[in-house]
């Protein structure tokens, strides 16, 4: 069996690691295209041997065709005294994502056709994008607009779009059969701090936990922009996605939301069965919600096409935080102990996907005698991976050779690491005999 999990002070390490990680990687201005997502892939490179992929513009992707690349030099609005009373440079959410180039003046009434705000939030600016229609505007709190006096405005948008690339990265782990698990997450959004770069900072670190480890499947990490990014790893490698067994889409992680796992199309895949066992048994509040056609690179993972076992596993879930897609979410609404207890959850499902088996039980004819082989003596010996007798009798009757120890887990309505550790003693007395991970997957 193999062992994952942290201990209280690894995982408050970690996710102080993971806090700093997004500090720097926070001022950079992202898009699905450009020198941001580089930059962004050069700095995860330096903490995981990361593989770097560029696909030109018009390279067809399914039904969609790889964008012209888009990079910013510059971009503001200026009142007649040349003062900046929008600025880029003061926040990259104040310029519409994918903004075409403009040079020209304005009145207060035809810049307003261009202005975007949230009055709900007269404070936050929005985060907005126009990644296929040609466009431009800017991004500002609503509370400024009311602000802004009849004057005649100079817009500069000192941006490119033009033949390019689309730029992703990814890692895998060999693992010891040919089967995988996929992990994504989007690199495509700027100064976003839950949404998404508490999912490129957890995927990151995990990939450092897992790095050298004996896995029982390969782990295959994704850093992508999303619904294109994913559309164009698919497309690339549509031959070897039968040998994803298992997928998770990494996203908001590091607020203090409860945890929701939204299920795979399938709805009961391994991976949905894994998320809620662990998340039933380890959190007092947490949502469980179906797949639907909406959301993240799930649904291209998911699409009717490939239909791959891939959920999604965060803490506020997509557009149910107020701060989502505004520029509250920032360094303020990450917390390092939600970082940490993130990981904590995503270390508990991959280490039940790890040690799920089925066992024969060598002793089938009535109840073994526990108390001579030593097992009562060790029950709850192990700190964290305690086991009661229970746990062992539940093991002892359900290892026929039919029932994984997820689904002993689950009828148990027991934690999987109890049921695991009930597992490893009575390997250890001579009691189970795992099957061939053939038999048993």
């Amino acid at each position: 069996m193999i062992e994952l999990l942290q201990d209280e002070t690894g995982l408050r390490s970690s996710g102080q690691w993971m806090y700093e990680l997004i500090e720097e990687l926070f001022p950079i201005c992202r898009s699905i295209t450009g020198n941001g997502v580089r930059q962004t892939l050069e700095i995860i490179g330096r903490n995981i041997p990361l593989e770097r992929h560029e696909v030109p513009t018009g390279t067809p992707v399914f039904d969609w065709t790889i964008p012209k690349e888009w990079n910013v030099t510059d971009a503001y609005v200026a009142n007649s005294r040349g003062e900046r009373v929008i600025d880029f440079r003061r926040n990259n959410l104040h310029l519409l994502n994918y903004s075409i180039p403009v040079d020209t003046t304005l009145s207060l009434a035809e810049l307003k056709k261009h202005l975007h705000t949230l009055p709900e939030h007269p404070d936050w600016i929005p985060y907005r994008t126009s990644y296929y229609r040609e466009n431009w505007g800017f991004c500002i709190s609503h509370r400024q607009l009311e602000s802004l006096p009849e004057d005649r405005y100079r817009v500069v948008i000192d941006t490119t779009l033009e033949e390019g690339a689309l730029s992703y990265g990814e890692y895998f782990i060999p693992g010891e059969t040919e089967q995988e698990v996929l992990l994504s997450c989007h690199i495509c959004h700027p100064s976003l701090c839950n949404d998404n770069l508490s999912g490129i900072a957890l995927m990151t670190r995990l990939a450092q936990l897992l790095r050298g480890k004996r896995l029982r499947y390969g782990y295959r990490f994704l850093f992508i922009p999303g619904t294109i990014g994913s559309i164009t790893w698919l497309a690339r490698n549509e031959a070897s996605t039968p040998r994803i067994r298992h997928g998770l889409v990494v996203v908001c992680v590091g607020d203090e939301g409860a945890f929701t796992y939204k299920r795979s199309r399938r709805g009961n895949a391994v991976i949905d069965r894994a998320a809620e066992q662990i998340l039933r048994h380890e959190r007092d509040t947490f949502r469980l919600v179906d797949f639907y056609p909406y959301g993240y690179d799930e649904r291209q993972y998911c699409s009717p096409g490939f239909d791959l076992p891939v959920g999604s596993l965060s803490r506020s879930s997509h557009g149910s935080y107020p701060e989502y897609h505004t520029s509250a979410d920032n360094l303020d609404l990450v917390k390092p102990h939600c970082l940490a207890e993130s990981l904590d959850i995503y270390l508990q499902v991959i280490d039940l996907l790890e040690n799920d088996a089925v066992y024969l039980n060598q002793n089938p004819k009535c109840e073994p005698q526990l108390g001579k082989r030593g097992l009562y003596r060790a029950i709850g010996a192990t700190a964290g991976h305690d086991f009661d007798e229970m746990a062992l009798l539940w093991v002892l009757n359900l290892t026929d050779g039919e029932h994984s120890l997820l689904s002993i887990a689950e009828r148990a309505d027991m934690p999987f690491r109890k049921i695991k550790a009930a597992a490893r003693a009575l390997v250890d007395a001579g009691l189970l005999k795992p099957l061939p991970q053939e038999e048993s997957s």
